[in-house]
């Protein structure tokens, strides 16, 4: 092989490697990702739709107060349901995004997809709904920026669900992750608040829910994450561009470390004893 032969194949191994490096960065935050959102799937199976045949519903309040109201039947069906097609997205969203499962398993694929994209929309109609019949505890600022996440969800979801029934699926598979970046913002709320709370020693929230720490969070829980979803899907197209892939690079590792330690620390704190204790309840 010549010196020439020998550069170029060199050189043209490099922008394979960045490729790799940032396919291998998102497979790495979509799969802490999961872990995390399925032992929070898990602890709101158990501790909210637990309660309910228990009948014990007012815990609802011991972790955000007001959100049960035993008067108010229509907010509470609107919650119940909320809770329950949330629980599912959790679970279900990741498995979705692994592309041998698509490859292997086309059809599992798809009809997992049906039941995610339904639940989904499901989710966020029952979260609007519940805003409607009830509203939130923080007021205005928590009612646009919660409404607003509802409408996101119901959007995303309608447009994957269009443009995989239309053969078009590059663009759903785009819709599909920004899909995935949306439901799994009720999960990364709780988690910012712990962080925050803990680091901040409660600086900008108020039990209320209206200091400016909660209003800042009222749309902070999920913007942010469409922002990383949409950088994704455009680093995609510009692998060329080896300033962008690098930030990339960086940007999805540091959100991976950032929600493997916040997973420790919630599932040894708070998901863990709470599904311990709520169990451990229920048979004495």
């Amino acid at each position: 092989m010549s010196a020439t032969t020998s550069a170029a194949t060199t050189c043209g191994s490099a922008p394979v490697r960045r490729w790799q490096g940032l396919r291998w960065s998102a497979i790495g935050l979509v799969a802490a990702s999961w872990v995390s959102a399925a032992c929070f799937g898990l602890y709101i199976v158990v501790f909210y739709l637990g309660a309910i045949p228990a009948g014990r519903m007012e815990q609802w309040n011991d972790n955000l107060p007001g959100l049960y109201e035993k008067t108010n039947v229509l907010s509470q069906g609107a919650m119940t349901a909320h809770l329950a097609t949330g629980a599912i997205v959790l679970m279900l969203g990741p498995i979705q995004l692994i592309a041998y499962v698509r490859s292997r398993w086309p059809a599992l694929h798809r009809w997992m997809g049906r039941v995610y994209v339904i639940a989904s929309g499901a989710a966020g109609v029952g979260g609007l709904a519940f805003i409607f019949t009830k509203g939130t505890i923080g007021g205005e600022p928590m009612n646009a920026g919660f409404g607003l996440y509802g409408v996101l969800m119901l959007m995303a979801s309608l447009q994957a669900w269009r443009y995989a029934r239309a053969g078009r699926f590059d663009v759903h598979r785009a819709w599909a992750i920004r899909l995935f970046a949306l439901t799994i913002g009720s999960w990364l709320y709780r988690m910012d608040y712990g962080f925050w709370l803990i680091a901040m020693h409660r600086i900008g929230h108020d039990e209320g829910f209206t200091g400016p720490f909660d209003v800042v969070m009222s749309f902070f829980f999920y913007l942010p994450n469409l922002a990383v979803a949409e950088v994704y899907l455009r680093t995609q197209q510009m692998h060329k561009n080896h300033v962008v892939r690098g930030l990339a690079l960086v940007a999805l590792n540091l959100a991976t470390l950032v929600v493997a330690v916040g997973t420790y620390y919630f599932v040894r704190f708070y998901w863990g004893p709470g599904i311990v204790n709520t169990i451990a309840g229920r048979l004495s």
